[in-house]
């Protein structure tokens, strides 16, 4: 009796739940299944990314219902179903797209006739898939569909041909992606038709010529990334519109001239990386007005010159890279002043003289590395004992003769191992003076006269 009671109605009520569901799935019509033509095509893509599978057998159903991971399909507005994305590669076991096998080719569906066989695709992305066979761009005609928003193309080194002008007729495409493959030739001036485009990434490939002013146009751009390439030529002022530009990665190219003050104008810019080219005129001063800046690095240009006074908005730099630009000159106090939050300070390889500022040792905990290597530095260096042991190796400071060791880090470094290519500093090496703030404008340098000579007295008194 107990039991009908407690469990009874609970039952009759889940055995009603699921009549009704029953009832409500037979009226409802079954979904519509993709088109044959589609099917076929998407058949014939995954036939030339791996021959050896038999991919029909493995997948003889609807490709929508039951198809391999990468292949998406939508329900669109009008009740119609089709493919959507085309994620070819594996890339994880958690996104276990169709491996690509050794003999990968780019299926002519795609090259040539990919508008009408996919006229709903918004996402194609072949990731490792052409490493050995050849994988031809179209010479003239890309025909890819108008719907397409992602065409992504990474570590295919075996893909060759040139981007098409007919990339500009992509109107919705926001991600633009090919690198680590073998593209050559120019980037067409088209570009600039794609006004929704956010990521512009043509990294490690044979590009040439230069970077197209019309790139001025991709108001929605945020990333662009041109790096290790040959592109010459002068950086565009018109990249300075591109308000919205959070990364832009110009590194190991052959581009000349200097950095145009109108870059000045990205506010949002974050990322700046012009390694390893031709560029000449100085440290950028456009840094100073980059208030979002994190990372910076401008290191292997002749830039030449003095590092400038461009710091005091740029607090939140992570990390600086400033080898081997040619700088002469001291290094500025206000960078140890103002890059509080610096995890990484490279001015290595350059003619910097002078000391060490004593106000880096400010920098002491954030910094994980800060290499001044290979300069004209002289005198004690301010950093303490802890950081010394902290970084270890990280802190470099080798091929500057005349810096010394303060008795603080003499015993220290004799008995860790770091630091021990620097002598310790001569008896009359002068002490570094009282660190007053840099804000307050009272500093070393513009001190009254009789400070100076307080500090002799105070020296002599007790020597």
């Amino acid at each position: 009796m107990g039991f009908y009671t407690s469990s009874g109605p609970p039952l009759l009520l889940l055995l009603s739940l699921l009549a009704a569901s029953t009832i409500a799935t037979e009226d409802q019509p079954p979904l519509p299944g993709l088109p044959p033509s589609e099917q076929e095509a998407t058949y014939l893509v995954l036939e030339c990314i791996d021959p050896a599978t038999a991919w029909r057998s493995l997948f003889p159903d609807d490709l929508c219902l039951a198809g391999p991971h990468g292949v998406v399909c939508d329900l669109l507005p009008d009740g119609t179903t089709h493919v959507t994305e085309l994620n070819i590669g594996y890339l994880s076991d958690f996104s276990a797209n169709p491996a690509c096998g050794p003999n990968a080719t780019l299926s002519p569906v795609l090259s040539s006739s990919a508008a009408s066989a996919f006229p709903f695709l918004r996402k194609l992305l072949f990731y490792n898939c052409f490493t050995h066979a050849k994988a031809a761009l179209p010479r003239r005609e890309l025909n890819l569909p108008s719907s397409l928003e992602e065409l992504v193309f990474v570590q295919n080194p075996s893909l060759v041909g040139r981007l098409s002008g007919r990339i500009g007729d992509l109107s919705r495409l926001r991600r633009l992606i090919i690198s680590s493959s073998g593209i050559s030739g120019n980037i067409p001036t088209e570009i600039g038709k794609l006004r929704s485009l956010e990521q512009f990434v043509l990294s490690e490939n044979r590009l040439r010529g230069g970077i197209p002013a019309t790139i001025g146009r991709c108001r929605s751009l945020k990333i662009l990334d041109l790096s290790g390439n040959r592109i010459g030529g002068d950086i565009p002022v018109e990249i300075g519109q591109l308000g919205d530009l959070v990364k832009l990665d110009l590194s190991s190219n052959l581009i000349r001239g200097s950095v145009p003050v109108e870059l000045g104008r990205l506010q949002r810019l974050e990322f700046l990386d012009v390694r390893h080219n031709r560029l000449t005129g100085g440290v950028p001063t456009a840094l100073a007005e980059m208030a979002s800046l994190r990372e910076v690095y401008l290191s292997g240009n002749p830039m030449g010159g003095q590092i400038p006074e461009i710091w005091d908005k740029l607090g939140g730099i992570l990390g600086v890279g400033m080898s081997g630009l040619g700088l002469v000159g001291n290094i500025p106090a206000s960078i140890g002043v103002f890059l509080e939050n610096v995890c990484y300070l490279a001015l290595d390889s350059n003619f910097l003289e002078g000391k060490v500022p004593e106000q880096f040792k400010r920098l002491e905990k954030s910094a994980g590395e800060i290499n001044l290597e290979n300069n004209a530095l002289h005198g004690r260096i301010p950093f303490s004992a802890g950081f010394v042991d902290r970084v270890g190796g990280k802190l470099k400071l080798a091929g500057n003769p005349k810096l010394c060791l303060g008795e603080d880090l003499v015993g220290h470094v004799r008995a860790k191992g770091s630091l021990s290519y620097l002598e310790q500093c001569d008896e009359t090496e002068i002490p570094y003076p009282v660190d007053f703030p840099y804000r307050s404008g009272l500093s070393i340098a513009k001190a009254s006269p009789w400070l100076f000579v307080s500090f002799s007295c105070l020296f002599l008194l007790f020597k």
